[in-house]
């Protein structure tokens, strides 16, 4: 069985790792409300797996944004550990 945070993340988890989120609930609301896209498809699930490499489609408050995730985290850290997890893609066209 594969362990968590060395293989994979849960999507809720990471989104608040990565400082997309302050907590796992407004992340999975997030999620369920549709504003979250893994590799371009849609998905409700706040436990789908992500791994490094996974392209990540946001709609934030401050616009779209498109990620590949880096590195997966063992907590919430600094802002400057976050930044180290995601790859900024661009802007969604």
């Amino acid at each position: 069985m594969e362990q968590e945070d060395q293989a994979w993340q849960r999507l809720d988890k990471f989104l608040v790792f990565a400082r997309f989120n302050k907590t796992r609930s407004e992340a999975g609301a997030a999620i369920a409300a549709g504003r979250v896209r893994i590799n371009r498809l849609a998905t409700d699930k706040p436990h789908f797996k992500i791994r490094p490499g996974d392209v990540l489609t946001l709609t934030l408050p401050r616009g779209v944004r498109v990620v590949r995730v880096r590195a997966l985290a063992r907590r919430r850290g600094p802002a400057s550990e976050a930044a180290g997890l995601i790859e900024e893609i661009g802007e969604a066209g």
